[in-house]
């Protein structure tokens, strides 16, 4: 008969061959990325430097962006087409930017204001609309990403210059960049997308949306897409399952509390945008996701 010591010797090595092999054979959770929607507009003034680089130095992976076209066809930073008088002071309220030229639109300040919807956000007056090569030029603080949307009507044509040419416009300063791989293009309106995927199928795409419930591999597939950007109130675990059997990445918008968070997170998307990126954060570091 072999000593006792002997049988708790084995007995040891066996608990931890098993405890190995479960390890091993248990997927590590999967890194959930932090979006700042429009840098980080639940603290700074939205799509501006300051609100970009506080998202950066908060520790976004990626920052989500919009993109307007000015009358001399400069790429600027802005959600509205339009000049939003809430948030931009300047010559002309409520002015197109595409009837703009890019020094008419740097009259503008886009800081000064603090938008009432949140309120911890904090003014920084004299703020001027950026530039996308501005925006791009952020990429030597990091690794972060651009997830860059496109903001083109299919019923107001005078907004912008056309799909084909404002993803050529869009190629030219991501290239001057050598950011090909760390650049998503995104739009409601997948002309773009479609547009791009001729100019440089290498750019990621992805397909935003709103409206009633419809399949997210659908959609992915109509904006030729490899992401799929909803609203988040959409999402459901049985969406993103599908989407991801089918090769399709969740990226939902615009989701800042934590009960919503948390609901996404157990969905199992893969990024999460959010005007309070720092908070998201935060909330991931707290349940060892981050």
């Amino acid at each position: 008969m072999k000593p006792f010591y002997y049988n708790l010797v084995g007995m040891f090595f066996r608990a931890l061959a098993i405890l190995l092999v479960t390890a091993m054979s248990t997927p590590a959770a999967a890194r959930i990325l932090v979006h700042g929607h429009r840098g980080a507009r639940a603290m700074f003034p939205e799509n501006t430097i300051p609100a970009f680089e506080y998202a950066i130095r908060a520790g976004v992976d990626v920052l989500e962006l919009d993109v307007a076209v000015t009358k001399d066809n400069v790429l600027v930073i802005s959600h509205d087409p339009h000049l939003n008088p809430v948030i931009c002071k300047g010559p002309v309220p409520n002015a197109l930017i595409r009837s703009l030229t890019f020094a008419q639109v740097r009259e503008y300040d886009c800081g000064a204001l603090k938008n009432p919807k949140f309120a911890k956000q904090q003014a920084v007056p004299g703020t001027r609309i950026p530039t996308l090569d501005e925006v791009l030029g952020l990429s030597t603080q990091g690794s972060i990403q651009f997830n860059v949307e496109t903001k083109i009507f299919l019923d107001h044509p005078d907004y912008t210059p056309a799909p084909e040419v404002f993803a050529k416009l869009m190629l030219d300063v991501i290239r001057k960049h050598h950011l090909e791989s760390r650049v998503i293009l995104q739009s409601f309106d997948f002309r773009t997308l479609h547009a791009m995927k001729k100019l440089a199928p290498e750019i990621r795409r992805s397909a935003l949306y709103e409206g009633k419930a419809r399949s997210f591999v659908e959609i992915a597939r109509e904006g030729e897409a490899s992401i799929i950007s909803p609203e988040f109130i959409l999402v459901t675990a049985e969406q993103v399952k599908a989407c991801h059997a089918a090769g399709v990445e969740v990226v939902p918008w615009t989701a800042n509390t934590p009960v919503d968070w948390d609901r996404l997170i157990d969905a199992g998307v893969d990024a999460i945008i959010s005007d309070d990126p720092a908070g998201l954060i935060a909330h991931l570091k707290a349940r060892g996701l981050r």
